[in-house]
């Protein structure tokens, strides 16, 4: 294991969900219910879903394109959802 990457890694993910969208939906359900288990394991499946989803889709566009060009698609996108999310109605 690459304890560099590892460290970056989750020092990226970890301050980029702090204060994000699916922290307070997770914060919303759990003040909604008295089965806060329920609601943490349904996070933590969910989130790790995603997470893998991404880490093969990374792996899978890393395989046909150059990182470079991965790295502003993404940028890209990021900030067309952001626009799509102020905007929309």
């Amino acid at each position: 294991m690459d304890w560099k990457v590892f460290a970056s890694t989750f020092m990226v993910i970890f301050i980029a969900e702090l204060g994000d969208k699916t922290q307070f939906a997770a914060l919303a359900a759990s003040a909604n219910t008295k089965s806060t288990f329920s609601v943490m394991l349904a996070v933590v499946l969910a989130l790790s879903l995603a997470g893998v989803l991404g880490v093969i889709a990374g792996k899978f566009l890393g395989d046909v394109m150059n990182p470079k060009h991965i790295k502003y698609l993404s940028g890209t996108l990021f900030i067309g959802f952001g626009f799509w999310t102020i905007f929309s109605k």
